[in-house]
């Protein structure tokens, strides 16, 4: 299993943009067989700041998901909503047992 965590903080007058074209991103997103769980949470006293949070089966599938069509409407959409780059960290599963999964 690999895990991502992309945080990312939108220009004030982009949150309801962004939030939209980013469920609407994760929800196709989900309909991959490499994607285990594709989350966006957003931050409570911060309403600019977003982490979505994506768990893949294989760094294939992570790979893979970069190559659909809904990832690179997203990606372009959103791009002008960015108050500053997005920032992504990797994560391996500990637990439970990713082979369980």
């Amino acid at each position: 299993m690999l895990i991502v965590h992309i945080d990312v903080h939108v220009k004030p007058e982009s949150v309801e943009d962004f939030r939209q074209a980013t469920i609407e991103n994760a929800q196709s997103s989900v309909q991959e067989p490499g994607i285990a769980r594709f989350d966006l949470v957003q931050q409570q006293d911060d309403a600019t700041r977003f982490v979505l949070i994506e768990v893949y089966r294989t760094p294939e599938a992570a790979a893979a998901h970069k190559e659909t069509a809904h990832y690179a409407k997203w990606r372009h959409a959103v791009a002008p909503m960015m108050a500053e780059p997005r920032q992504r960290v990797q994560y391996n599963a500990v637990f439970p047992d990713p082979q369980g999964w």
